[in-house]
């Protein structure tokens, strides 16, 4: 019983069986013609040979015996026979009707062409999957293309002067894998243009206004540059387009250590600087003329690629792209990154074939998004080319985009200071955004990365070391579940996601929980007061989830273990250290501890994150309930730590209220003690609303629009969260502004040092001057 065939080879023979014999019979037809090419220089050269040694005896029967070998069997022909010359090519009277490739074939020789074919079907039948096979067709084509390439430079060795001769006559030969296909296209340009055109185009060319042929001049100027830039933007050439190409390739490589040998050649940096605008400008519109893409509603681009005019344009579609990044490696000029990719990102439905090419693309467009260094505007230009690949890729492809993008983010989010905050948090809304374009390779990556986090937190409470909570306890993992929490605040809310009803509808919410498990406990791994100002990063990445999914987080117990600490509840050190800026630090210096300033700085923490935390349930009709706990667990530290000695009182309820040693620090109290007000009064106004209605707990409907018509800002709690928010915008933007001048101050010191250094230096050579005179 035959075997039966894998559904990965149904599928690969249905979809891409006749495109990968197609590309097979052109690689097979390429070699060809190099190999005709060479035997006919190597007749040539031993025709030549033969008339100044006038051995016309001797090499008589030598050709006769050459032309016997030839007609049995050219593949048993060794590379010293083949090149020692003096034989014909076995001519075959060409059939009426048959092409110009039967022709050729003919002339080879039928077998070479059957060994070409049985090849192509036999690794047809082995290939086990569709993507795989696309690899292993460019791979074999390429390695075909080496073949022929090695064999061209081993004639160096073996005839010297004859590989001397190709050098001065028929250089493009050795080069055949980059320019001889592009040879093609002047064929296609011709094709294209109506009959119409090409009798105005021949009456131009009779008052030289021809269009721009083959330059024979090597070096580029900018009269060249001008010409193909009129052309490409007049006249949609695609010859000149090539040239443009040719010379764009020279132009990345200009700095570059190969020994690679182009086209042409650049020694201006006006003409450098032209060549790259044309270049970057208006290939892409010239291709957009020939090759239009059309793009479906759903963000999917489709081009002709099986028409003969893409498999032309194919090798010049390589050469520029590879050309591209290249230069991008060598870039250091924001304005130029910029526009190189701006240009790519039209070109990039023409590239999408190419998977090695697209690979380090992805790479380096994510390593200059992750680059906090970078410029703002070129980090956006570089989000919006990765954003366009993923919207117009294949699932495997976007799948890979962001998993690089997420490896890229982690990578830069390494070091975190006042200068590379923001731009950390650039990476974290940009890149959220890209997990909400294919729900389910969302949801399949974020579940990974996810359940990565937890693995790391796993393994730090099973098996702790001295410096296992390390892994927990750095930058990349907070501002990982803080990307995380971004991504599912995004994509399951309502308000900002108008396509879902309910944020359960998003296929993303069911990683709501794993994620608020991960960031509670990694909150409480060290409970020591070094490592607050973390807790205070991770509550709030979790109450920016509960806001937006109106998902409850029990977050006021680990808010209130703070209370407990030591550093709020004895009395403070006096210091005189500058506040502490809990937004770019994750451990607390020892310096800090127990000091005054310290005890402020978690003071004024604790106060806007529980009122943050209250204010996401102010409307809702359990509010009274809700706050019951906190409020006795907020008054009861309120009055250990602003009691008077009582030892006495032998029923009192704490130490601390027996002795009176309470944190003395009136201005923390008294922040706590505002907000248990503004508790009450919120409690107190959903009460009176409360009273106001007409169902009861088990309508579930009348639950959920409760107060469904009133701001937040309306209600006594959320008027006092605006506030504290207008403050501390305030806050942030005079730190801003001192932090500027601070910058400005120390750069105008440092010019100064530099200049009074210089003047001492011209000083110095003055007298030098004067003592040798």
């Amino acid at each position: 019983m035959p075997r039966r065939a894998k559904k990965a080879t149904k599928k690969f023979e249905k979809y891409h069986l006749k495109d990968t014999i197609a590309k097979r019979k052109e690689g097979a037809k390429i070699k060809q013609r190099q190999q005709i090419r060479a035997k006919q220089q190597a007749r040539n050269v031993a025709d030549k040979t033969k008339a100044s040694d006038n051995e016309d005896e001797i090499a008589a029967p030598q050709v006769k015996e050459n032309r016997a070998i030839a007609e049995n069997d050219l593949s048993k022909m060794s590379v010293d026979e083949f090149f020692r010359g003096g034989f014909d090519l076995p001519e075959q009277k060409k059939r009426k009707g048959a092409s110009k490739d039967e022709s050729i074939s003919q002339r080879i020789g039928k077998r070479k062409r059957d060994v070409v074919a049985d090849e192509a079907g036999t690794s047809i039948q082995n290939e086990d999957s569709s993507a795989q096979s696309d690899n292993e067709l460019d791979s074999d084509e390429e390695d075909r293309l080496e073949g022929h390439r090695q064999d061209l430079e081993a004639l160096a060795d073996r005839d010297p002067e004859f590989f001397k001769y190709l050098q001065e006559n028929d250089a493009e030969l050795l080069h055949f894998s980059e320019d001889a296909e592009m040879a093609e296209v002047d064929a296609v340009n011709e094709e294209e243009t109506p009959k119409k055109k090409l009798r105005k185009r021949e009456g131009e060319q009779r008052v030289g206004m021809e269009e721009p042929d083959v330059d024979d001049d090597s070096e580029v100027s900018i009269a060249m540059v001008n010409k193909w830039k009129v052309a490409l933007s007049e006249q949609y050439s695609l010859r000149a387009m090539r040239q443009v190409i040719l010379a764009f390739r020279t132009a990345a490589h200009i700095n570059s250590d190969d020994e690679k040998e182009h086209k042409y050649t650049i020694s201006s940096p006006e003409v450098y600087h032209e060549l790259l605008v044309t270049a970057l400008g208006h290939v892409p519109k010239v291709l957009d003329h020939h090759l239009p893409a059309k793009e479906s509603k759903s963000g999917r681009v489709r081009i002709a690629t099986d028409s003969k005019k893409y498999r032309t344009l194919t090798p010049l579609l390589k050469t520029y792209s590879t050309a591209i990044l290249h230069l991008m490696e060598n870039l250091s000029d924001a304005p130029t990154i910029k526009l190189t990719l701006s240009s790519l990102i039209p070109l990039l439905p023409y590239i999408l074939s190419f998977k090695k090419v697209l690979k380090d693309l992805i790479k380096m467009t994510v390593n200059i998004w992750s680059d906090t260094s970078s410029d703002e505007a070129t980090r956006i230009t570089a989000f919006l080319l990765i954003r366009r690949l993923a919207v117009i890729s294949d699932p495997s492809l976007r799948e890979a985009v962001l998993r690089t993008t997420y490896q890229g983010f982690v990578r830069g989010s390494r070091i975190t200071s006042v200068h590379t905050l923001p731009g950390i948090n650039l990476m974290k809304n940009s890149g959220a955004e890209l997990w909400g374009l294919d729900s389910n390779i969302g949801y399949t990556t974020g579940f990974a990365y996810i359940r990565q986090l937890a693995v790391h937190l796993r393994s730090s409470i099973t098996h702790p070391t001295k410096d296992s909570y390390k892994t927990i306890y750095n930058w990349q993992y907070v501002h990982s579940l803080d990307f995380w929490s971004r991504v599912l605040s995004t994509h399951c809310s309502p308000h900002t996601n108008s396509t879902l009803k309910t944020p359960s509808a998003s296929p993303l919410h069911p990683l709501i929980y794993p994620l608020v498990q991960i960031s509670l406990g990694a909150l409480r791994l060290i409970p020591t007061p070094t490592y607050f100002p973390l807790r205070f990063h991770l509550t709030r990445a979790l109450l920016r989830l509960s806001r937006t999914t109106e998902t409850y987080i029990p977050l006021a117990p680990p808010l209130l273990e703070v209370l407990s600490s030591p550093d709020l509840s004895k009395p403070p050190k006096p210091s005189t250290l500058p506040p502490l800026d809990f937004s770019i630090v994750l451990r607390a210096p020892k310096t800090y501890l127990r000091t005054r300033v310290y005890q402020d700085g978690l003071g004024q923490q604790l106060q806007e994150l529980l009122a943050e935390f209250f204010a996401c349930w102010s409307k809702h009709i359990a509010f009274p309930e809700l706050v019951i706990p906190p409020s006795v667990a907020l008054k009861r530290w309120l009055k250990s730590a602003s009691s008077i000695p009582s030892r006495g009182n032998k029923n009192a309820s704490a130490k601390a209220e027996r002795e009176g040693k309470g944190n003395k620090n009136a201005k923390l109290n008294s922040s706590i003690s505002l907000l248990l007000q503004k508790l009450s009064a919120n409690a107190q106004y959903i009460e009176g609303r409360r009273a106001q209605v007409s169902f009861g707990p088990s309508d579930r409907g009348g639950v959920d629009h409760f107060l469904r018509d009133v701001s937040v800002e309306e209600t006594p709690l959320g008027a006092f969260i605006e506030g504290m928010r207008r403050q501390k915008e305030e806050k942030e933007q005079v730190l801003q502004e001192g932090r500027k001048e601070e910058e400005a101050r120390k750069w105008r010191e440092r010019r100064g040092k530099d200049r009074v250094a210089d003047e001492i230096e011209v000083d110095m050579d003055v007298e030098d001057g004067e003592e040798s005179e």
